[in-house]
């Protein structure tokens, strides 16, 4: 049986006009146009046989005509009108196919011909409808294992699946409001990428809403916090030594560019890591690397050594111009602001993971295994999978965008140098990616350096299978160059007029109208528009197994509770401690 019979008298109008991918039809049945609906499926005659055209309703007119129109029609002798123009606007987005080559009923997402003049239009709906989305269900189930959002709001029949291949080969874009359902829609993605054998995904956690996922192949990292300082080396915790750094990276979060003495101090430390970078390989016989080495290659150096420099050339005095005299040398006094700061941030807990890590983060080799760890798929390591959800909710927030863009650029830098024959697909889900990749950065260098690397990952990392999925619930913070490079959207509630409007922007022109949905979806419900979706769609996204902490608590059953324990005192200490497992002693009397 064909997916769609129309017969003639079930037409709910006839196209007037053509322009590219829109087309206008004129309604002659009132009686249907009054049940057309916006982003509604409707079907198009084709000019070649064994094919329809499948559009959605853009717009939706029913102008009454005016008497003059009416009476210039009478003296002109043509046909008298109904005083009425029925008109529908409708976007084509592909093809149904009877049969192409040896496959039958096929949808693909081209306009092999466009309707001719007068040709007939029919309403998708009922078991038209369940047929033709039982189609995409079956040409979307593409691979051995397809990509499950769930199901289509059209026809919760219809299992809605995605390329996973264009999905991640073209990078992504996840928003929605708080609320939406945005976390949903991200641990359903990482459920489905972590039933596959080599699954290779890292997810910034910017909360550690996530770990409470505990599916099998999903492996739990978190950056060190003040408890773990001092502590031996566990297999679940990062610590990112300041040495990882990139030179603009580290400069951003050294210097202080208000400060008079800016450049200066940009200068002796820039000199200062080159050669504390050259002393490590030196004592350590490294020659290979001794040769090529820049100021940007991750290399250890000492960070006491560093700040013994600084504080030689704070003091130092150089002879003077007639002999026996000394006079000050060209930084004395002028470092004093960058060692105190420096010193600051040494002995600051919060920042341990960067500047007080173990002894083992300084040997040569302990970043191939760093790396290894956060970039290999197989679970053969430790006992998790691969998908590495890290957690980042201890970082300080003018650290974020540093750490995250470090572990980004090294992601992405070993990949370019692993062979291509034997090179491994990753992507890098970015939660709350508007905190560390903002549209604008506010005069921070560290901020600048963040938006460059994933910028760089966006324009470049498809050619050495680095994938992005941006996820935010603040596109309009975002920054444009990024979003740009994401040819996949899922958007969920957006409540925020500039949030819709970058998407809008976004989206396609045909499918522009999409955006207008965006404020009244309901609780887990998507638009999904892009490469990997064959049809642009809304649908209902699939719950999964662990739902995350997103932290959203319902604050009227709480507040109708009888009593609540006092947990002020001991959340006082862990803040005094930095510690949330810190044990508050018994007050004194």
């Amino acid at each position: 049986m064909a997916v769609l019979t129309f017969s003639d008298k079930e037409a709910f109008g006839k196209v007037m006009a053509v322009d590219t991918a829109t087309v206008r039809v004129a309604a002659t049945d009132v009686e249907q146009l009054r049940g057309l609906q916006v982003n509604r499926l409707v079907a198009l005659q084709s000019s070649k046989p064994g094919q329809h055209l499948i559009g959605l309703v853009q717009k939706i007119v029913r102008l009454a005509r005016d008497e003059e129109a009416e009476l210039d029609e009478a003296q002109n002798g043509s046909e008298k009108s109904s005083g009425e123009e029925n008109m529908v606007r409708i976007a084509l987005v592909g093809t149904l196919m009877a049969r192409k080559g040896n496959i039958r009923d096929q949808f693909r997402r081209t306009l092999e011909s466009v309707p001719e003049i007068d040709a007939l239009c029919f309403k998708l709906e009922g078991e038209q409808l369940t047929r033709f989305m039982q189609v995409i269900s079956k040409t979307d189930k593409s691979g051995p294992v397809p990509l499950s959002l769930g199901h289509y709001t059209l026809d919760e029949n219809a299992e809605a699946f995605i390329d996973g291949n264009r999905f991640f080969q073209r990078h992504a874009v996840l928003v929605g409001s708080t609320g939406s359902g945005k976390s949903w829609t991200t641990a359903r993605l990482l459920e489905q990428a972590a039933a596959l054998p080599s699954a290779n995904v890292v997810l910034f956690d910017i909360h550690g809403e996530y770990s409470n996922i505990t599916v099998k192949g999903i492996r739990h990292l978190r950056i060190a916090g003040p408890s773990d300082l001092g502590k031996p080396s566990s297999a679940d915790v990062l610590f990112m030594p300041f040495w990882l750094l990139t030179y603009d990276l580290l400069i951003g979060m050294l210097i202080d560019r208000s400060d008079q003495n800016a450049p200066n101090q940009a200068a002796v430390v820039s000199k200062a890591v080159v050669e504390g970078k050259r002393k490590y390989l030196t004592d350590g016989n490294h020659t290979d690397v001794l040769a090529e080495f820049t100021s940007d290659s991750p290399i250890p150096f000492s960070f006491d050594e560093l700040m013994n420099e600084l504080g030689r050339l704070n003091e130092e005095m150089v002879a003077g111009a007639r002999s026996g005299t000394e006079k000050q040398g060209d930084f004395f006094g002028k470092l004093s602001r960058l060692m105190a700061r420096l010193e600051n941030r040494r002995s600051d807990r919060r920042q341990g993971f960067m500047f007080q890590p173990p002894a083992e983060c300084s040997v040569f080799d302990w970043l191939p295994t760093f790396c290894q760890r956060l970039m290999h798929p197989s679970s053969s390591l430790d006992d998790g999978g691969g998908v590495k959800a890290i957690d980042c909710s201890e970082v300080p927030s003018d650290l974020l965008p540093l750490v995250l863009a470090t572990l980004a650029r090294l992601i992405f830098s070993v990949q370019q140098w692993v062979p291509k024959e034997s090179r491994h697909p990753i992507a890098i889900i970015c939660e709350e990616a508007h905190l560390y990749m903002p549209a604008h950065p506010v005069g921070m260098t560290a901020q600048d350096g963040a938006v460059d690397v994933f910028a760089r990952i966006g324009k470049e990392g498809r050619k050495y299978g680095v994938a992005l999925v941006v996820v935010s619930q603040r596109p309009s913070e975002v920054n444009r160059t990024v979003l740009s490079q994401c040819n996949n959207f899922i958007a969920l509630r957006l409540t925020n007029a500039e949030d819709q409007s970058v998407i809008q922007r976004l989206l396609p022109d045909s499918l522009g109208g999409f955006a207008d949905l965006l404020p009244i979806l309901d609780t887990g419900e998507a638009i999904v528009v892009g490469d990997a979706s064959l049809l642009p769609s809304r649908i209902r996204i699939a719950e999964p197994t662990n739902k995350p902490a997103s932290g959203t608590i319902p604050f009227w059953d709480e507040w109708s509770k009888e009593s609540i324990p006092d947990v002020v005192p001991q959340a006082v200490h862990a803040l005094r401690c930095q510690n949330q497992d810190a044990v508050a002693p018994k007050p004194t009397t």
